[in-house]
C-alpha cells in the first residue's frame, strides 16, 4: 500500500509518500518545508502560517511524489492531519487532501498529529510495536501513555499547564535565544555548570528546593522519590509554569546574564528532564513494559534520550526517531494513517479539521493524573 500523507498542522508544510507492507512501513519521499517567518514574531502566527501553506503545499506534494518516483495515479490513499493545531492551517491541509482523494478517487483518512508522533520511530524501526510506555513531548502537548496495542492508549498523566517544548521556548527566550529555542536552550545548557543553578523538580518527590547548591544525586533517586505504589494523583503528572518561574526569577536576579546563561540552560534543563525520565521510568517499570518511546519536537534532545536509556539500561529498551522524523512531518502522518486504512478505515466527505481533538482510542484508567 502506497500512501501520501500532508502535515499542516502549525508551521511546517510538509507531504510524504510511505509503503506499508505488514507492520514494516518505509518512506519513499519526504518533503518539508518549514516557514521562517514567524522567527521575527517570536512565536508561530495562525494566518500567516495559513497563507504559508497555501502557497506551498502544491509543490511540497510534488516533490514527495518526485521523490517516491510516482504519481497521484500510483497512491493508494491519502493520509491528512485533522487536529490537533492551528485551524487555519489544518483546513488548507484537509481540504487539498479531500479535493485530491475526490478527484483520484481514493480513500482518504483523516489521522491525529499525536498519534502520528507515536507511529514516527516504527519508520525507521520496523520493531518498535506495543505493548510500550510512550512519552509525547512537543510545544503544545506533554503526555505519559501506556500503550498495549496499537490504537489503544491509556492515559497516565499530562501536563496540567504548559507543555516542555512551550517551556524551553520561553526559557530560550528568557536568555536571548531566537525562536524556537529548544535546540539552542540544549546546546547551550551542555557548556553549563550542572552544580551552579538547581531549579526544583515539580510534582516530583525529592524534588530541591530553589536556590539550592548541590544538584540531585542521581535520576534513580528522582525515580525512586516516587514511589512504585504511592496513591498520589500526580504521580504521572507534569507542570512546567513553576519551572519557567524559577527560571525567570534566577534571569531577573543574575548580575552578569551573559556569564550565568549557560548555568541556568543547564539547569533548567537538567530540571525538567528529571522529572520526565523519572515519571517514564516509573509507568514503565509499574506497567512492566521493556520498550519506551519518546516522540514530538522535544524527543530531538539528546540530553533527554541520554537520560532516559541511562534510567532504563536494566530494565527496558528507549526508542526514538532522528530528528526529522520526530518535529512536525507528513511520513508520520502517512504511518498512522496507513495503518487505519489498512484496517479498512476511511473518512467521507465531511472530514472537517478540528483545533481540538481527543486521541482515537484513549482511555482514562482509574487513578490517572489530570
Amino acid at each position: 500500500m502506497l500512501v501520501l500523507g500532508v502535515e499542516t498542522s502549525c508551521d511546517e508544510t510538509s507531504a510524504a509518500v510511505v509503503r506499508r507492507e505488514g507492520d514494516a512501513v518505509t518512506v519513499e519521499g519526504l518533503a518539508i518545508l518549514s516557514q521562517d517567518v514567524h522567527r521575527i514574531f517570536g512565536g508561530v502566527v495562525p494566518e500567516l502560517a495559513s497563507r504559508a501553506h497555501l502557497l506551498a503545499i502544491d509543490a511540497v506534494v510534488d516533490d514527495a511524489l518526485a521523490q517516491a518516483h510516482t504519481g497521484l495515479s500510483g497512491i493508494d490513499g491519502v493520509a491528512v492531519t485533522r487536529g490537533p493545531g492551528l485551524l487555519g492551517a489544518l483546513l488548507v491541509g484537509v481540504m487539498w487532501a479531500k479535493t485530491v482523494a475526490w478527484r483520484e478517487r481514493l480513500p482518504v483518512i483523516g489521522v491525529h498529529h499525536l498519534e502520528g508522533h507515536l507511529f514516527a520511530a516504527t519508520l525507521e524501526y520496523p520493531d518498535v510495536q506495543p505493548p510500550f510506555t510512550a512519552l509525547l513531548v512537543s510545544g503544545g502537548h506533554t503526555l505519559l501513555l501506556d500503550v498495549p496495542a496499537w490504537g489503544e492508549y491509556h492515559l497516565l498523566g499530562q501536563t496540567r499547564d504548559d507543555a516542555a517544548g512551550e517551556a524551553f521556548d520561553k526559557v530560550g527566550s528568557l536568555l536571548g535565544l531566537d525562536y524556537p529555542a529548544g535546540a539552542a536552550v540544549e546546546r547551550l545548557a551542555a557548556s553549563g555548570d550542572p552544580a551552579r543553578f538547581v531549579f526544583p523538580r515539580p510534582l516530583l518527590k525529592g524534588s530541591p528546593k530553589p536556590n539550592a547548591r548541590s544538584p540531585m544525586q542521581t535520576r534513580v533517586r528522582s525515580a525512586s522519590g516516587l514511589g512504585l505504589d504511592a496513591p498520589d494523583p500526580a504521580r504521572y503528572a507534569f507542570s512546567f509554569s513553576g519551572l519557567k518561574t524559577a527560571v525567570l526569577r534566577a534571569v531577573q536576579q543574575s548580575p552578569d546574564l551573559a556569564h550565568d546563561r549557560a548555568d541556568i540552560a543547564r539547569g533548567f534543563q537538567d530540571a525538567a528532564i528529571d522529572v520526565m525520565v523519572a515519571k517514564t521510568s516509573l509507568a514503565a517499570r509499574s506497567f512492566g513494559r521493556t520498550l519506551v518511546l519518546i516522540g514530538g519536537g522535544v524527543a530531538c534532545n539528546r540530553a533527554l534520550a541520554l537520560a532516559m536509556r541511562e534510567a532504563l539500561a536494566s530494565h527496558a529498551r528507549v526508542a526514538v526517531a532522528s530528528p526529522r522524523l520526530n518535529t512536525d512531518n507528513a511520513a508520520m502522518i502517512a504511518a498512522a494513517g496507513s495503518w487505519r486504512l489498512m484496517r479498512g478505515e476511511h473518512d467521507g466527505p465531511d472530514l472537517e479539521a478540528r483545533d481540538t481533538l481527543p486521541l482515537p482510542g484513549l482511555q482514562h484508567p482509574a487513578g490517572a493524573a489530570a
